[in-house]
């Protein structure tokens, strides 16, 4: 999530109650969760587990409840909340407010577009030319759609994050702040649901086709010309490159990459890193012919043990 202009760790300080460390003049220029940070970004952390990650990040700003010496070239922010502080500055720069008619005023529509009936549109969408919205999807505010968009019902784009930190009254919500952008040429099918990004941005690549019943979780960047069969669920932070294909029911783990070209059989569960050009199955999913060996000898395994007690 990136700023309006850039602020000095005086002013976010300011914001959310916190103690600067560090040099004052430091600028801040979006937020950001730890594994998208760039440099000019606030990121947070409220774990010593987790101090290091965030200190060597590309963050500049590090809001955090311990004081330390900041590294060269990074400020911090003492707050004995960090997860509470970085929910405000979001909060600060939300777009968000009520619409009160189907299709919002200040959403732009673009020539040729066709949006059926009951179809709702919030605030500040921008959708391109010659797109089809079917009849009784939902667009959620600050949403981006390319050219030669298929949308189909019951579709909902831009649902907040299932993002929540347990704590000791319950669990509290990460507030979302980010955007869902979908290019040029893509089809999503019906009852589909793309969360949009924490901080970052949720993007479907050009030309990607999604079928019926997809879930794509916040903050999951999907690359170009990538197909995906129905009741494929994909959580959130996940990297998915170019040219993969998912077929039905795969499940997709947070926080890892399938590389470009890697196809991943029906059923399959992907718990970590999946290099491209190669076909995956199974749960966890590896190489298909290695998983088809392993599920022979599996079979024979009451065999095996029934000789084993003839000797």
């Amino acid at each position: 999530m990136k700023f309006d202009k850039e602020y000095t760790l005086k002013e976010v300080a300011s914001w959310i109650g916190g103690e600067p460390i560090g040099d004052l003049s430091i600028p801040a220029r979006g937020i950001n969760e730890i594994h998208v940070v760039e440099p000019g970004d606030i990121t947070f952390v409220d774990h010593p587990k987790y101090y290091k990650k965030a200190l060597n990040s590309a963050a500049t700003t590090i809001i955090i409840n311990k004081k330390l010496t900041p590294p060269e070239g990074k400020a911090l922010i003492y707050h004995k909340d960090p997860f509470t502080a970085y929910n405000k500055i979001v909060k600060h720069f939300s777009n968000f407010s009520p619409s009160n008619d189907l299709i919002s005023d200040s959403a732009t529509i673009g020539e040729g577009t066709i949006i059926q009936p009951g179809t709702f549109i919030g605030e500040n969408v921008k959708i391109g030319k010659n797109c089809i919205i079917h009849a009784n999807a939902t667009i959620y505010h600050d949403i981006i759609i390319g050219d030669n968009v298929i949308i189909h019902s019951g579709t909902v784009i831009g649902a907040d994050a299932f993002y929540f930190q347990k704590r000791q009254d319950g669990y509290h919500k990460m507030i979302s702040g980010g955007r869902v952008i979908i290019g040029d040429n893509v089809e999503i099918g019906a009852n589909c649901t793309i969360d949009r990004g924490v901080s970052a941005d949720t993007i479907i690549g050009d030309g990607t086709k999604l079928d019926n019943l997809i879930q794509i979780g916040h903050d999951t960047v999907i690359g170009k010309n990538c197909l995906f069969a129905a009741q494929v669920g994909v959580a959130g932070a996940v990297r998915i490159e170019d040219d993969v294909i998912l077929w039905g029911q795969v499940g997709v783990q947070k926080d890892l990459t399938i590389g470009k070209g890697a196809v991943v059989l029906g059923q399959s569960g992907v718990g970590n890193d999946l290099e491209g050009g190669k076909t995956y199955f199974g749960s966890p999913a590896k190489e298909a012919r290695e998983k088809m060996k392993e599920l022979v000898y599996v079979t024979r395994i009451p065999e095996i043990l029934e000789k084993m007690k003839e000797k």
